[in-house]
């Protein structure tokens, strides 16, 4: 089967980007990025490409080189399904917030409506591909549902993960580490891999995309992650010895980096990882784990979570403990709100709980982050429900500019590691601020001595 026209289901940040890039890339297929959300895809269409709703570097570019040519967002979602011959779904999985696996199983009530939708829809054969990140054995009962519809269409599901790290999701499109797509043994299976592997063969060498069979491919996208964020919370826990003990976690991180079995990469001490694949593929991880009785296995994976939420505790325990045990009525500037540089996403945001400590203990909050809205402050707060959010308003405010973010504060807490902030003329900032004025780097970027040189008290991670 040659591929002319692609459906996805789903405009966020996997869909957006993925669907850009396969448009740029392959001008010859109709590509069609679909959702329910009218003001998202309105986002999408805005003439102004500066608006468009995800910020990746780059993706300005790719989208205006291709958007009105043969790529198109709309939220007609019936027709983008009928027209296409492969249709990704790219739709949100949380973590269940209700019933059984409430915590930890990931909520596959969109993936499911999506399957329903297809099935209903559908009046030809189609190819049907996991973007989203799923428990494995998903696809079981994805085609389980569309091979029962007794309309005689034939479907083909596919498990092809995303392996985008957000603020680089456009590099790591072009220049992918890898491309995995799973599916079926079957002849009907291998010819619908051949299919998706001819459309990625348009820009990926033969010798990166990797295909298996479709189970090893939904769980070798939690294990990646998995094995990430295992590596984020080894090194946040060194960094808590390396404090005590007056080792640097920067100088143990460089050292053990060096040893080619074991690498350089994740091995940043920090106030912790967020966004929105890690804690979530990992507790999927956990209930997959328990659900078979392994219960060794899931506890070993449930320590990684566990620690990350120890050092994003820790950070603010120490602000309020430096602060001479109180921080009540006292403005503490947030520098950074998205979970990692280059992006606008915080889901799980280190921040959104450091935040939410500090106000408990009744602290003014005062943040800047140049790709965060406050609306979006704001609502990341409310989220939690753990105050009404009128109190959140009052203790919160945002700032379009970091030196009156700065002005009469206590203390900055950096928790982003916009390259912006090492800039910043950073004397003009402590002339502004309360004394002793205090700076909480919770991403190692900034120059300690000089800062302490300037007059400020400043505390790193893991020294």
């Amino acid at each position: 089967m040659k591929i002319t026209k692609i459906c996805c289901i789903g405009a966020g940040y996997v869909g957006g980007p993925t669907m850009a890039v396969i448009a740029q890339k392959c001008p010859e297929i109709q590509v069609t990025v679909v959702d329910l959300n009218e003001d998202r895809i309105a986002a999408w269409n805005d003439e102004n490409i500066d608006n468009i709703p995800i910020y990746e570097p780059g993706l300005d570019k790719v989208v205006a080189e291709a958007r009105g040519r043969n790529l198109f967002f709309s939220t007609d979602v019936e027709k983008a399904i009928d027209e296409a011959q492969v249709i990704f779904i790219s739709v949100n999985t949380p973590t269940k917030t209700y019933g059984k696996g409430k915590g930890m199983a990931a909520d596959l009530k969109y993936i499911e409506l999506c399957a329903r939708q297809i099935a209903r829809v559908a009046k030809d054969n189609k190819i049907v591909v996991e973007k989203s990140t799923l428990p494995v054995r998903t696809a079981e009962a994805i085609k389980s549902i569309l091979d029962n519809t007794g309309n005689g269409v034939q479907f083909q599901i596919l498990s092809n993960p995303e392996f985008l790290a957000e603020g680089t999701a456009v590099e790591d499109l072009l220049n992918p580490d890898r491309i995995l797509i799973g599916g079926d043994s079957t002849p009907e299976g291998q010819n619908a891999i051949q299919a998706l592997v001819a459309v990625y063969s348009n820009w990926v060498s033969a010798d990166r995309i990797l295909t298996t069979n479709v189970w090893s491919s939904e769980l070798s996208k939690l294990t990646a992650n998995a094995f990430l964020a295992q590596r984020i919370s080894s090194i946040n826990a060194m960094s808590e010895l390396c404090e005590k003990t007056g080792a640097d976690v920067n100088e143990v991180a460089k050292a053990i980096g060096m040893d080619s079995r074991i690498g350089s990469k994740f091995l940043k001490a920090s106030v912790g990882f967020g966004g929105s694949c890690f804690q979530k593929d990992i507790l999927n991880l956990v209930y997959i784990a328990k659900s078979y009785g392994l219960n060794e296995v899931a506890n070993y994976w449930e320590q990684v979570i566990i620690m990350n939420d120890h050092q994003k505790r820790r950070f603010s325990n120490n602000i309020v403990q430096t602060l001479y045990n109180t921080v009540a009525d006292k403005k503490i500037t947030f520098f950074g709100w998205a979970f990692k540089k280059d992006t606008n996403d915080t889901r799980e945001s280190a921040a959104i709980y450091v935040a939410d400590d500090l106000i408990n203990e009744n602290a003014k909050i005062a943040v800047y982050d140049p790709k965060v809205s406050k609306e979006k402050v704001l609502a990341d707060l409310d989220y939690l429900e753990t105050r009404a959010a009128s109190i959140n308003a009052t203790n919160v405010l945002s700032f379009d500019n970091p030196y009156d973010a700065c002005a009469n504060s206590h203390a900055i807490a950096l928790l982003t590691e916009w390259d912006e902030f090492v800039q910043y003329d950073w004397q003009k900032i402590y002339d502004s601020m309360q004394k002793p004025a205090f700076v909480f780097d919770g991403r190692n970027i900034l120059n300690g001595p000089a800062l302490e040189a300037i007059g400020f008290i400043y505390q790193g991670i893991g020294s």
